[in-house]
């Protein structure tokens, strides 16, 4: 698996950072490195910068200083969460996980799981297998040339197996190594698409859910949009969690 990644650049710039975080990994204190590039353009993101920026248009690091901050805060720090964008882009995925590992850290993998094949073999590769995967499940499969990017409406259908196939897979992991989540995007995320993304997964899912935040969209018009009411969220909640019990927003 590894040697299907080009050689990288250690002092490259590769994306941005959070030395310290209480909250992007469950039961763990954690470094998180969100890298650049994404293979989607969802109109409401707001890590911009990310997605469509170059690494001189945010406070870059380079995959050096990342594994230079992991053994400087290996006595403190028991997890290191690798996001984005979209990771399972990067070329640096792999040596990021190799490397992080060998000093005693426990790897959190978020991913939009559209690079389904790279995926699938990141989950089965013993060496690479991240020690927990957060799937975002961004709408009804039948919507996702809604989001823009790699798959426009004549790869709609690409895009349906692809989310399909990659909840499944993620599915097959035990309920403690996984998570699925989903940002309450008022034209994204109705009542119909929390059942349809509900007939996806798993009696036994960790659905969490995010409330859309209308600033520094990627689509600027979706900083006009106005979020969901307390009151309408709390609905979209009760229903997720009639399908799948353990739905909360997060």
């Amino acid at each position: 698996m590894i040697d299907d990644f080009p050689a990288v650049d250690e002092e490259k710039k590769i994306g941005a950072l959070i030395k310290t975080s209480l909250v992007d990994f469950p039961g763990r204190v954690a470094a998180a490195l969100f890298l650049q590039g994404c293979n989607l353009r969802c109109p409401y993101c707001y890590n911009t910068e990310l997605v469509t920026g170059k690494p001189e248009d945010y406070e870059a690091v380079s995959f050096k200083q990342v594994i230079e901050h992991l053994k400087k805060r290996a006595s403190v720090l028991t997890g290191f969460v690798i996001s984005g964008g979209e990771p399972l882009l990067s070329p640096y995925l792999p040596r990021l996980i190799t490397e992080s590992r060998g000093l005693g850290y426990k790897i959190k993998l978020d991913t939009n799981g559209l690079m389904f094949d790279r995926l699938e073999r990141i989950i089965t590769d013993p060496e690479l297998c991240p020690d927990y995967i957060a799937l975002d499940v961004k709408t009804s499969p039948d919507r996702y040339a809604d989001l823009g990017g790699a798959h426009s409406p004549a790869g709609q259908m690409s895009a349906q197996n692809k989310i399909k196939k990659a909840v499944e897979l993620v599915s097959s992991l035990p309920p403690e190594k996984r998570e699925f989540r989903t940002v309450l995007v008022p034209p994204l995320v109705s009542r119909s698409d929390i059942d349809s993304i509900a007939k996806l997964l798993p009696q036994d899912a960790s659905w969490y859910f995010a409330q859309f935040r209308n600033e520094n969209c990627l689509d600027p018009s979706y900083n006009d949009l106005t979020p969901y009411t307390e009151e309408q969220v709390e609905e979209l909640i009760r229903a997720a969690k009639e399908k799948i019990p353990n739905s909360v927003l997060r």
